[in-house]
């Protein structure tokens, strides 16, 4: 019956679509179903410019890469489920051990794609990866125990990361770069967009490495053993000139050891190393406690490889029970402003 009832409200959508009138018609896209047992690839090469995958729910053993603009792979919400295959690898995207990537060309990004409404479980790099895309939407996707990351993307601009969920993936629940490999200065992402998701369970809720101009604005990062990093380092433009805003940063307590890039992590709020022109405003940051040279509420943090930051305003957010302290800066930059927080420790004092 679930079959029959998609397909008809599917039908149903493109009789309305197509109603009499005396406007000319729009460019016809059209839908490819996808059930349990097909292959959801297959249905992605087929699409033109403007379709719609519509992928029911069940479980699919594979791996997808989307090279087609304008193409939206829609899932049925959380029961529509990617899950790595056992058999060999079809594609470049299952060989890097990713879920669905979404992949631009060298000379030209890959605009207008959207993902949607489904599961992305287990997979031993990333659940969604973007490389070279614009406006590219990633909505309402759950990324759960990836090896890396949860959504991922590099040398993309104006994209959307919204209502998604990532869980207990091996590093950020969500991580933003310009490059992955390369060494180069911070890139304008034109104004992305990372609002209203929650990341909990992470080693990172969410890293935003070498990038400006975005806003990291109304989500949840709880229980990772860090909840938000922007990163800059010895390359220039700095990272920053970005907002972080209205979010809720709560009992970021778990323990993380030590990487070769990192120091090991517990109790990480918010941090902010190698930025500049950066604003962190309206934020709820309660219970972030640990004993690792991160740890605290909002941390001003000079960088590993002395970098200062500079020019930041921490302004308008609401600490408490947070340790070793609510504000914290160790940054020896210039310009930095710490103003009207509600908070009871800093280090150093009067900062709150």
């Amino acid at each position: 019956m679930k079959k029959y009832r998609i397909a008809y409200l599917m039908c149903t959508a493109v009789v309305v679509g197509t109603g009499l009138g005396a406007a000319p018609p729009a460019p016809r896209h059209a839908f490819h179903v996808v059930w349990p047992g097909q292959s959801i690839q297959k249905a992605v090469d087929a699409a033109r410019p403007g379709d719609t995958v519509l992928v029911a729910p069940g479980i699919f053993h594979e791996s997808v890469k989307v090279t087609t603009p304008g193409l939206t792979l829609r899932g049925m919400g959380r029961s529509t489920v990617i899950e790595p295959s056992a058999k060999k690898a079809a594609n470049s995207c299952a060989e890097g051990g990713n879920g669905i990537c979404v992949v631009g060309a060298k000379d030209r990004n890959l605009a207008d794609v959207t993902i949607a409404s489904l599961t992305v479980v287990g997979f031993a790099r990333t659940g969604v990866f973007a490389m070279a895309t614009d406006r590219l939407a990633v909505v309402n996707v759950t990324a759960a125990r990836n090896g890396v990351w949860g959504i991922a993307q590099e040398r993309s601009v104006r994209g959307l990361i919204r209502d998604n969920t990532a869980l207990a993936n091996g590093d950020a629940g969500i991580f933003l770069a310009n490059t992955i490999q390369d060494e180069a200065g911070a890139t304008d992402t034109g104004g992305t967009l990372i609002d209203h998701n929650r990341m909990e369970g992470n080693r990172v809720g969410l890293t935003v490495r070498r990038l400006r101009n975005l806003a990291v604005a109304r989500n949840r990062l709880a229980d990772n053993c860090a909840a938000l990093f922007v990163v800059g380092d010895e390359n220039k433009p700095k990272a920053g000139a970005l907002t972080v805003s209205d979010n809720y940063v709560v009992r970021n307590n778990r323990s993380c050891p030590k990487t070769a890039r990192l120091d090991a992590l517990q109790g990480v709020g918010i941090v902010l190393t190698g930025a500049e022109d950066t604003l962190v405003t309206r934020n709820v940051v309660r219970n972030n406690v640990g004993k690792s040279s991160l740890s605290g509420g909002i941390v001003l943090f000079k960088s590993f490889v002395n970098v200062t930051s500079d020019r930041n305003r921490i302004s308008y957010n609401v600490l408490g029970g947070n340790y070793p302290a609510d504000l914290i800066n160790t940054d020896h930059g210039t310009g930095n402003t710490f103003e009207r927080n509600i908070c009871r420790a800093s280090q150093p004092a009067g900062l709150c």
